[in-house]
């Protein structure tokens, strides 16, 4: 037992005769660790860019409703007749009259030969 925790200890078994195996499985547990370590912060960087597009998101919202209230104030009556009153354009005193106008039904070009 103590031989062998002082054999790993000295790294006895990276100049081993079965060394080249021992580097292999070092090897790949590196690269195993550099594919983690590189996952990791793609995925750190994929979450800070949806945190700012979230933001982001939210103040083009609360910006659409400001603007949104502002039109709607903008076109109410009294708005409109209060920016008019100084170019001279007052509201008018009479409501509108619809007009209608009667369709006339055109004949065929049969029926205007036969008369």
């Amino acid at each position: 037992m103590k031989g062998g925790i002082y054999n790993i200890l000295k790294a006895q078994f990276l100049i081993d005769d079965n060394a080249i195996k021992n580097w292999r499985f070092i090897a790949f547990t590196i690269l195993l660790a550099i594919l983690m370590i590189a996952n990791t912060q793609r995925y750190e960087q994929k979450v800070f860019k949806i945190i700012e597009l979230t933001n982001h998101v939210k103040e083009l919202r609360s910006e659409f409703v400001d603007k949104r209230s502002e039109l709607m104030k903008l076109k109410m009556e009294s708005t409109v007749s209060a920016k008019m009153e100084g170019k001279q354009i007052f509201p008018s005193a009479v409501p509108p009259v619809k007009i209608e106008v009667k369709k006339v039904e055109e004949k065929n070009f049969l029926e205007r030969i036969w008369q």
